[in-house]
């Protein structure tokens, strides 16, 4: 009996003296570390005492340059364009791709043709048009317009793109008559950039107002607010009492009181959007 009382005691002080020296050796590292930093803190402090006032720094390493993205490759061997060298003499201007993405720039009077080719090709029939879409540059002087047609054949699985530079008067043929799709695309070209679509058989703006002045996708169109003008001429004519009711319903918000007119007034201002400083 005498050795099972002794036996825990034993055991406890062993415990104890292995974490004491746990603790020792915990609070000796850390010691150590606490000494490092300060050594390094006083070395930087010497080195930078030791540099000479008015000395030039040391040059910085060189940056390492970037690798180089991929870059469109020219395309004028590719099996598409090479049909299309045959069929249109001279109307292929620039093939290249990019990305497995084949453009081809085409002569602004030989789209239609172009496109008849395409569609009716015996491997990949381009049956389908994504987009008829289109890119203002300003600072290219002559034929600042791009006219672009996204191709999609279903059968074949691949795509084209067509480019055509032309003038916003001038214009450029329509492709409606071999995808009618085309007629809304031509349409909010027509309405955005104001390239003109020759054989359209419904030109007119589809998302502005037909009145509407300018064209908002041009790079040259104010970026201030410009709707002053046209608001303007459209708002109702109302007299000062109905302004002045008009005012008071906005005030308290009853809109169960609130008259044609100023339904009308809502729907162009937006709920009360605040006055700009060009209305004033």
């Amino acid at each position: 009996m005498a050795e099972d009382t002794k036996q825990p005691d034993t055991d406890a002080s062993k415990s104890a003296d292995v974490s004491a020296s746990a603790d020792s050796e915990k609070n000796s590292k850390v010691e150590d570390a606490k000494a490092r930093v300060t050594a390094a803190k006083d070395a930087l402090t010497e080195k930078a005492a030791a540099v000479t006032p008015g000395a030039p720094a040391a040059p910085k390493p060189p940056v390492k340059k970037k690798e180089e993205g991929p870059k469109p490759t020219d395309a004028s061997g590719h099996p598409l364009v090479q049909k299309l060298k045959s069929e249109l003499k001279g109307a292929v201007l620039e093939a290249s791709e990019f990305l497995g993405q084949l453009s081809v720039r085409i002569d602004h009077g030989s789209i239609t043709k172009a496109c008849k080719l395409l569609i009716g090709d015996a491997e990949t029939p381009f049956n389908y048009l994504s987009d008829v879409t289109c890119v203002h540059f300003p600072d290219r002087g002559e034929l600042p317009f791009d006219v672009v047609y996204n191709l999609y054949s279903i059968e074949g699985n691949t795509r084209v793109r067509l480019k055509v530079a032309v003038e916003a008067e001038e214009g450029v043929e329509s492709v409606t008559s071999i995808w009618p799709a085309a007629n809304w695309m031509d349409r909010e070209v027509y309405d955005l950039f104001g390239v003109k679509f020759v054989n359209h058989p419904d030109l007119r703006r589809i998302l502005l107002p037909p009145d509407w002045v300018g064209y908002p996708l041009r790079k040259d169109y104010p970026l201030e607010f410009v709707e002053n003008e046209w608001t303007a001429e459209h708002l109702p004519v109302m007299t000062d009492v109905q302004r002045e009711q008009l005012e008071q319903r906005r005030g308290y918000g009853l809109e169960l009181l609130s008259v044609p007119q100023e339904r009308m007034m809502r729907e162009i201002f937006q709920s009360g959007k605040e006055v700009m400083p060009k209305d004033k």
